[in-house]
């Protein structure tokens, strides 16, 4: 008997996590149950810098800041526990591996500790198919150091292991972020010629992404999947949602043009000119 050949299309999904998959950063909750204050503010004191990459603020805050000296490892695992999530994460995991005509992998790649995303996703997402920042601690349970860094460039390279591992097409790639610390990323699968999602108006982010999309569903990323890379019509992805017991009850789709109009110096001139003039 000859078996038929399996023609689904190959794709890699990919993932941040602080503020991609969740509503607030995993370093402010662990900077709430470590009794920590000011954690936004030591970030954009870091990043005024330029010393650390984006993203990667509370790595070398827990290894530099000795406020953070208290944290043990458990305290990482709590705070993934505490973190909310989006909703329906488990759900468009799922999904994405019963799409007819395509296999979706699912990773999540982020610049946040690894014990806390681990923690986050326990039961959503298998610990393999994370890759987080990796830290190292001492004897006596305190970070000492950083083994890696999946911010900036080490999201790339994590991107590329991937998909020459799986392997998938250089353009059956999806990668989905907030913020600024995957630009490189996104630059970096755009110019591979495959799908970026924006899940936030981040101003340097969104005219990277080849898309944007702001929901608190996690679900909602399916649509630019549905539309650039199945080619489905509007019916087709209402009814497959409420195939499965969802409605798309409001979906705009808006373009912004965000201008700033200033003078020149030269009018600026012209008009101080005018009002020393005499009558």
């Amino acid at each position: 008997m000859i078996s038929q050949p399996d023609l689904k299309r190959d794709f890699l999904f990919v993932s941040d996590f602080d503020q991609t998959l969740s509503y607030n950063d995993s370093g402010q909750v662990l900077s709430e149950i470590a009794g920590i204050s000011d954690f936004a503010g030591r970030v954009r004191k870091l990043s005024r810098t330029h010393l650390v990459q984006q993203g990667g603020e509370l790595a070398y805050l827990l290894l530099h800041d000795s406020d953070f000296r208290k944290v043990r490892r458990e305290h990482l695992r709590e705070a993934g526990k505490k973190v909310r999530l989006k909703s329906n994460i488990r759900l468009l995991s799922e999904t994405l591996r019963q799409i007819e005509g395509a296999r979706f992998s699912f990773y999540v790649v982020s610049a946040g500790p690894q014990d806390i995303v681990e923690s986050a996703l326990d039961g959503i997402l298998p610990a393999d198919h994370i890759f987080a920042s990796q830290l190292k601690f001492n004897g006596r349970g305190e970070v000492s150091g950083v083994e890696t860094l999946r911010a900036g460039y080490g999201k790339v390279a994590i991107l590329d292991r991937l998909r020459t591992e799986l392997p998938v097409s250089h353009n059956n790639i999806v990668y989905v972020g907030d913020g600024s610390s995957d630009i490189h990323v996104m630059l970096h699968v755009n110019r591979l010629d495959g799908l970026t999602i924006a899940v936030s108006e981040n101003r340097h982010l969104a005219p990277i992404a080849r898309r944007t999309v702001l929901s608190d569903n996690a679900l909602s990323v399916l649509i630019p999947i549905f539309e650039e890379i199945l080619q489905w019509e509007t019916a087709q992805i209402r009814s497959f949602f409420e195939e499965r017991g969802f409605v798309v009850q409001d979906w705009e789709k808006v373009q912004t043009d965000t201008i700033s109009i200033m003078k020149t110096a030269t009018n600026q001139d012209a008009l101080a000119m005018e009002k020393v003039a005499p009558a």
